[in-house]
């Protein structure tokens, strides 16, 4: 078990010496392969000396040669008639419902008609929305400051000069009554 770890470790402290010293050499190592005349020397010599880079190489040249080596197979050759058969047949079917009669017009039917009605139904929109929420910003009342109970009943008492008055009555009537009982 601590033999297995330990080469997992010294695989993991490997391949980080390695990303740290190969940093970037994907993009040379390509160009190396493709074009090797136009790649400096210090990447000539770094892929001479570190195994990783020698090792990617040598398999991005395998991988080239198997594509070299690959054939592309004969199309065949009834291919293009019996994909108009059936592009015929799709167009020429009824569509089940009206979303799909709509499907079918807008993927298979001339599309320059189709724009100006776009256009006029989404004008249509934006002023009936637009003119919905002037309405509506229009025609609302403005808003009323919220008062509290006391301030209110304070001033409905300034504004009542009769209930005043009898307020100060019976406050006297009050007074009154208790100097006589002292």
């Amino acid at each position: 078990m601590e033999a297995g770890v330990g080469r997992w470790m010294s695989g993991v402290v490997e391949m980080e010496r390695n990303t740290t010293m190969c940093a970037g050499m994907e993009t040379k190592l390509a160009d190396l392969l493709l074009d090797p005349e136009s790649v400096p020397v210090a990447v000539k010599t770094h892929v001479s000396e570190c195994d990783g880079c020698r090792r990617e190489l040598e398999e991005l040249r395998a991988t080239m040669s198997a594509m070299d080596a690959w054939e592309a197979p004969e199309p065949n050759p009834y291919f293009m008639t019996r994909f108009q058969a059936r592009l015929r047949e799709e167009k020429q079917a009824q569509p089940a419902g009206w979303l799909e009669k709509l499907r079918a017009r807008m993927m298979f039917g001339p599309r320059m008609h189709t724009r100006p009605l776009a256009a006029m139904a989404l004008t249509v929109l934006l002023l009936l929305g637009g003119g919905a929420y002037l309405d509506y910003y229009w025609q609302a009342p403005p808003a009323v400051p919220h008062e509290t109970a006391v301030v209110h009943d304070l001033q409905t008492l300034d504004n009542n000069a009769q209930l005043l008055d009898q307020l100060e009555t019976i406050s006297d009537d009050d007074n009154s009554g208790q100097a006589t009982q002292q």
